[in-house]
């Protein structure tokens, strides 16, 4: 891709032509069905952003034992699938283009939400308690997956990277991020086998890379990106070899021709950044640290991601709360803050596709800023 400063020119990623350098990044909202079926109120939700340059679609899991909290989308069945080609079809109604992220939760589970024991590399629960339908609880003991739980794991990806572009999407986003399966094999401290997928970097970046390789395989490398976040403790996590262990997992996936790598937590001054963009001979997407999420800031960011080298910038909280953020940045006009945090997981529209549009308010707003969060479920 062309190394440009400018945001809101127009951009590639691959095949794709994208009217902008801005991603809506993958946000958890629970807003799916029981079952894990997309709704109409989603496909409305994403319709009103697909002036995105790319959206990537909130986590979704590959099987039944991968679903993180109640109400949490999904991609391994027919009625699924069905699903979500009414959010495709509208999103590309609307001029817009959606990958689809893959997400298994492993430890972060519950059987009073799957009905089903969580799987993880090695029996170490979460360290906090995990929200069910019936509120709060303390996280359960995760059992250890076999060879055959892996290899299983592996073609149920695969499975659903088939599923979704079945369902529309133009590709899918492994997520070895933020505490999910994928990153709890690469973390030291919830990664303690013995076997070929445990010990040294090498042994524990092959769960997800071949995780990558057989849905690369299965829909095409061009149509796959892989997630990361360096260094993060969200989940549990604590990676006492973040400089090694990235640059492993990128020798292993960097010939492949995937279509990007996603940082989040994406600091251009970090070394673990500078390093993985030397590597990295593809498309990388940025998902920066925000100081405070107003225009300006947001504006900052994201000419400094690009001229850090990303391709690409990916934004989580000014997506949720300004469907028209390309038109507010382009303008310079205030965003919408960020409503209680309590509607962002609660369903309903509260919170969700009720934000205004520039054309839909006083022109005057009251507010430039967006409310700080904490958790990691919006990034």
């Amino acid at each position: 891709m062309t190394q440009t400063t400018d945001f809101l020119a127009p951009a590639r990623l691959g095949r794709l032509a994208l009217p902008n350098h801005l991603v809506m990044a993958p946000l958890t909202r629970n807003r799916a069905e029981a079952d894990g079926t997309p709704t109409p109120l989603m496909a409305a939700q994403y319709a009103q952003r697909a002036s995105a340059g790319l959206i990537i679609a909130e986590g979704s899991t590959p099987n039944p034992v991968g679903q993180t909290y109640p109400d949490i989308s999904a991609i391994h069945t027919d009625r699924h699938v069905t699903g979500w080609r009414q959010v495709t079809d509208a999103v590309r109604a609307a001029g817009g283009r959606m990958f689809l992220q893959l997400q298994h939760g492993g430890r972060v589970s519950h059987p009073a939400t799957t009905g089903l024991t969580p799987v993880a590399p090695s029996p170490i629960p979460l360290p906090e308690t995990i929200f069910t339908h019936g509120g709060h609880r303390p996280s359960a003991v995760p059992r250890e997956m076999t060879a055959d739980d892996i290899r299983a794991t592996v073609a149920d990806f695969a499975a659903a990277a088939r599923r979704a572009v079945e369902a529309g999407f133009e590709g899918v986003e492994v997520h070895s991020a933020n505490g999910m399966l994928l990153h709890q094999f690469l973390a030291g401290n919830t990664n303690r086998r013995t076997d070929a997928y445990g010990g040294s970097v090498e042994r524990r970046v092959r769960f997800a890379a071949e995780v990558t390789e057989a849905v690369a395989d299965a829909i095409g490398a061009d149509r796959v990106g892989i997630r990361f976040s360096p260094g993060a403790t969200v989940n549990g996590i604590r990676e006492d070899d973040t400089d090694t262990l990235y640059p492993a997992l990128v020798a292993r996936l960097k010939d492949l021709g995937l279509a990007y790598l996603h940082l989040v937590y994406a600091d251009p001054a970090a070394g673990w950044y500078r390093r993985i963009r030397a590597d990295w001979p593809g498309p990388l997407i940025g998902n920066p640290v925000l100081p405070d999420l107003t225009t300006a800031a947001v504006t900052r960011a994201s000419r400094r991601m690009l001229a850090a080298g990303a391709d690409l910038v990916a934004l989580g909280r000014p997506f949720l709360a300004n469907p028209d953020l390309v038109t507010r940045l382009r303008l310079g006009a205030p965003l919408n803050a960020v409503r209680d945090r309590y509607l962002m997981y609660v369903g309903g529209a509260d919170g969700y596709t009720d934000y205004p549009t520039l054309d839909a308010q006083p022109s005057a707003p009251s507010s430039d800023s967006i409310v700080a969060l904490d958790g990691a479920r919006v990034a």
